[in-house]
């Protein structure tokens, strides 16, 4: 299928001591993605890929198809500010979303924020913003290059046009404005050394004030714990504007401190509402000295909980919602109730309720749905305090999101926007089938295909998860997906342990310990669809992003006979030398801490780089990388690479796709999303050894 003529990888001698283990790493050096050699690695594997993708015959019909599908107008969910509406949208192709503000939630408007006019290659995005209470001012951040690093500018909402004020090396936290509108609080870590801003380890990380009119170094500090490296806080502010709220966790571990600051008394310094790590906790809003918090103390699925701030220990908390059998998601205060977000295998259920906890009503919603999220740091549901209206997003893998509204005090709930992606209603279906595990778990998989479409054994099956840090995975829309869908594919979405489907228990079943029940429900996935009567090994390809990198890494060495394709974006695929590198510390709460002798081995018995055999036979893969990505460094991949490619023993392709000015996937332009999904789908229909076709 392909020449073994790969690009010359110079193997080094570079031998580590881990434990009393020695272990080579002899492609240490892909590591430096600026170094010459490495860059001249890049351009040759880019090369090869593209002569490789460029022979494909159908190449062009499908990045047709991707273009056609991708043409749709696209809106996300208005939020109200003041009196005035705010909406992101995309009229087709546009690189990136613009803002739109208007008198009202259904109306035109005008034109607040254009992002395409900020870079000449679409590549600076808006990736996060902010609204104050009177809606006068935006704060707005962009990260360049699809880099993690956020550069906070405010502009004013009646001029469209941007103040001084700019607040650099924001990552990872939100910003939250004072009620008055005066400033914001936002978090910053540690300025990177030049030249090391997508490399060096990401830590330190303090929550400041910054008030309108004023230069960053002005800034006041407002929260800080030098001695607590592992700390990341964020900060909020109350409902009624009384309260900061500093959320804190340990990296990626869930459980969360929460300290409250009053305004009104800011001398007195901060009160512990939730002063350890023992549970996950987040404050929903107050009433008073109150905070209602969503919580998995004593509740492996979350319920909420009111907190009296003057006698914050748990034994005083008071049960306002207890748990169910469905996963509390998340909770939002509207209008005087709670609507509360549960996931019931995995999609989503919205319930109302009051302040002590009385159910109100459902929501209705379709079924195979989920809440998506908006444009703001949030799951997509969009309401206040003083309003009775509440809209949201639904997606599911066969629409591309349908706008709603719920009237909290009428009960209410109407389309706003129909789904408008260019697929013939009812083409295509969803069902949801329960696959058991090694050890006999019910793993839930979510099919999709063409209506059609017919068990034959033969069908080419796209398996797709990622299993970790408690993220659940619901039905969201893919222009990838659904044109492989519509090309006659099978897509498969496995709901595996380590994920936030079912609660706490379901993710430590997962993580540290036990990751590798994640791999082994994966595996029984594929044997259940070669199974079943819809596919088998060889038509069988499997795909992840990040976390889902290092599943599709992890089943493709230990169990490449149950594969014909991979397709591995963005993987966390060196499991000992992850920690190193920017952000990649905060993981060991679900990975483990290479450093230290018992975790080291749950570690190397799967780290994908450390298990791969000369002379294997391994099914096809493409790994894909940006060379920004300031999240999972494209070393991993590099070096994955170089070491499979050595390691193959047979004629299937092992391709390497390394995108410029992108990184882990956060604002990566319209056009960059086209070519990426187009190379994807050429590859897997290519190497599957077939040709599918629209209907």
């Amino acid at each position: 299928m392909l020449d073994r003529s790969y690009p010359e990888a110079r193997r080094g001698n570079q031998v580590d001591d881990y434990h009393g283990e020695l272990v080579q790493d002899p492609y240490r050096w892909l590591e430096n993605s600026d170094d010459p050699e490495v860059v001249t690695w890049i351009r040759a594997e880019n090369k090869l890929t593209e002569t490789f993708l460029a022979a494909f015959p159908t190449r062009e019909e499908i990045r047709s198809s991707i273009t056609e599908l991708s043409d749709y107008p696209k809106f996300g969910v208005p939020f109200e500010r003041g009196g005035l509406w705010f909406q992101t949208r995309n009229a087709g192709l546009q690189g990136q979303p613009t803002l739109w503000v208007m008198e009202g939630p259904e109306l035109e408007g005008r034109l607040l924020l254009d992002p395409n006019l900020l870079s000449d290659d679409g590549t600076v995005a808006v990736t996060a913003l902010e609204v104050t209470e009177d809606g006068s001012k935006l704060a707005y951040a962009t990260s360049s290059a699809g880099s993690d690093w956020r550069t906070w500018r405010v502009r004013d909402v009646v001029t469209g046009v941007d103040l001084d004020d700019i607040v650099e090396w924001s990552k990872f936290g939100s910003l939250a404005w004072r009620k008055d509108g005066s400033g914001f609080y936002y978090s910053a870590m540690e300025r990177p050394q030049q030249g090391a801003e997508y490399v060096q380890e990401s830590r330190l990380s303090q929550i400041f004030f910054h008030h309108v009119h004023t230069r960053q170094v002005e800034d006041q500090l407002v929260f800080a714990a030098p001695e607590e490296t592992s700390w990341l806080p964020d900060a909020t502010v109350s409902d009624d504007g009384r309260f900061v709220v500093i959320s804190i966790t340990r990296g990626t571990f869930p459980e969360t401190q929460i300290h409250v600051l009053n305004l009104e008394d800011p001398d007195a310094g901060y009160r512990a509402l939730v002063p350890d790590f023992a549970s996950k906790a987040f404050v929903i809003t107050n009433v008073g000295k109150t905070f209602y918090v969503l919580t998995n103390f004593n509740a492996q699925r979350q319920r909420v909980v009111a907190v009296d701030l003057e006698q914050p220990g748990r034994d005083k908390w008071r049960e306002v919602i207890a748990e169910t059998d469905d996963r509390l998601s998340d909770s939002y205060f509207c209008d005087g109730r709670l609507i509360c977000h549960y996931l019931h295998h995995a999609t989503s259920v919205l319930r109302v309720h009051e302040l002590d906890g009385s159910h109100v009503r459902d929501i209705p919603l379709p079924a195979m749905t989920s809440v998506t999220g908006s444009a703001r740091d949030h799951e997509g549901i969009e309401g206040r305090p003083s309003s009775s209206l509440v809209h949201f997003e639904l997606e599911s893998f066969t629409e591309s999101g349908s706008l709603w509204e719920h009237d909290v005090s009428t009960g209410g709930t109407r389309l706003v926007r129909p789904s408008s992606v260019r697929i013939e209603p009812g083409s295509l279906i969803t069902e949801q089938v329960f696959v058991t595990s090694d050890d006999g778990t019910q793993i839930p998989v979510f099919l999709s295909r063409r209506r059609d479409l017919s068990a034959s054994g033969d069908v080419p099956t796209l398996l797709c998860g990622y299993g970790g840090f408690d993220i659940p995975v619901t039905p969201r829309f893919s222009v990838r997906r659904a044109v492989w869908m519509e090309r006659g594919g099978l897509l498969a979405v496995a709901n595996l342990r380590g994920g936030g489907e079912y609660g706490r228990a379901w993710h430590d079943s997962g993580r540290l310990v036990n990751k590798q029940n994640v791999f082994d429900d994966f595996g029984a996935c594929a044997r259940w669809l070669a199974g079943s009567g819809w596919s088998r090994p060889d038509r069988i390809a499997i795909n992840g992003g990040s976390n889902g990198g290092l599943l599709v890494g992890a089943c493709l060495t230990q169990h490449p006979e149950l594969f014909g394709a991979a397709v591995a974006e963005v993987g966390v695929l060196d499991m000992l030398r992850f920690h190193k590198f920017t952000i990649g510390w905060a993981w060991t709460s679900d990975f483990g801490d290479p450093d230290d002798p018992e975790q080291y081995r749950w570690l190397r018995s799967y780290s994908p780089l450390h298990n791969l055999r000369r002379g294997e036979c391994y099914p096809a893969t493409l790994l894909l990388t940006g060379d920004h990505d300031d999240r999972v460094v494209p070393g991993h991949s590099f070096k994955f690479a170089a070491s499979l490619q050595a390691a193959q023993g047979d004629d299937r392709p092992i391709l390497v796709r390394v995108e410029t000015s992108a990184g882990h996937g956060m604002g990566k332009p319209t056009a960059k999303l086209i070519a990426e999904s187009t190379d994807v789908l050429a590859f897997l229909e290519a190497v599957l050894g077939l040709t599918l076709q629209s209907e």
